[in-house]
């Protein structure tokens, strides 16, 4: 039946029903292998279902994912670079949906922010032009100019409670449990290839 509204709406409307952490859900979205992080050996996972698990459930879970993915990402660019991070800014497709940017506030434990756009592949590219031909001194002239944030998330301390044990204790883990047996499916089945 058509209602106007979109798939996301609708998975939008289900998820606002899961309680964070997804009932104990964990997805790792490892589906590319890594050179050096994860492996090439690493598969995507998903571990603790249950009889209450629905889709809704399933969904949220992937949300939850592919933001500790993120996390983890940004913790290993932290301890790299010394240089701290105090808010996330988030574009693309995924900064259209309340529920992604409310996980994320509440994974990382800082405001996300929704820039002016969500599309900001060309804006990257014309601040990049902008700043080569002169038009500003330099980069943080340019995104001062062209840029303005949106929407802020505020971290929602109950969830980072949650998410914080989840991430230490399951999500962080993970990996290191089950890569054993991604290097055995790669053994029987071959995929993904030996680099």
């Amino acid at each position: 039946e058509k209602t106007g509204r979109t798939p996301e709406d609708h998975f939008e409307d289900m998820i606002k029903t899961i309680p964070a952490g997804s009932m104990g859900l964990t997805l790792q979205p490892y589906w590319s292998p890594g050179l050096k992080t994860p492996g090439t050996e690493a598969k995507g996972a998903i571990i603790g279902f249950g009889d209450v698990h629905t889709r809704a459930h399933i969904y949220r879970a992937i949300l939850e994912g592919l933001t500790y993915s993120l996390k983890e990402g940004l913790l290993r660019t932290v301890r790299r670079t010394g240089r701290p991070v105090s808010r996330i800014v988030v574009s693309g497709g995924g900064s259209q949906s309340r529920s992604a940017m409310q996980i994320t506030a509440d994974i990382f434990n800082m405001p996300a922010f929704r820039p002016h756009t969500y599309e900001t592949s060309s804006l990257g590219a014309a601040i990049d032009a902008a700043v080569g031909m002169g038009f500003y001194k330099d980069y943080e002239d340019a995104v001062k100019a062209m840029t303005r944030t949106g929407e802020e998330f505020l971290p929602d301390i109950k969830n980072v409670e949650i998410y914080s044990e989840l991430y230490k204790k399951v999500y962080s883990p993970m990996y290191k449990h089950l890569q054993p047996l991604y290097k055995q499916i790669r053994n029987v089945t071959g995929y993904p290839q030996k680099i």
